[in-house]
């Protein structure tokens, strides 16, 4: 397998993750007050950062070099808050995350991944 045909793998997972976010969100109708109080609600946003996270690190060297315009390094950072130390967690940065970078980053996985296609095809 190439680093290339790996990495759109990790997007198609990471692709998942966004989605079920946005799903989540949709599930709690994107209420920011039930998000704070319901544990539910925060765990599944928490896991599913947690896991993008934990698979940016597994993304090639050459891929994330040259796609600078996602903030790897935060995401990778956001994962070990959620990780290390979820019980002081800022959750207006955790919501704010979840609503408006996991729409970038789901864009930016379409987009590889639809510009990829024809070689996991040939796999």
């Amino acid at each position: 397998m190439t680093a290339q045909s790996r990495d759109t793998q990790i997007l198609e997972k990471i692709q998942g993750y966004c989605n079920d976010i946005m799903f989540t969100h949709t599930e709690y109708a994107h209420d920011y007050h039930t998000f704070c109080t319901n544990p539910t609600y925060r765990n599944a946003i928490a896991l599913c950062l947690m896991q993008i996270g934990e698979l940016v690190k597994h993304l090639s060297p050459e891929f994330i070099s040259l796609h600078t315009s996602i903030p790897w390094r935060a995401i990778r950072g956001m994962r070990n808050v959620v990780a290390h130390e979820y019980g002081n967690i800022d959750l207006e940065t955790v919501w704010e995350t979840s609503e408006a970078g996991i729409m970038e980053l789901r864009d930016f996985c379409d987009e590889h991944i639809a510009a990829n296609d024809f070689e996991i095809t040939l796999l």
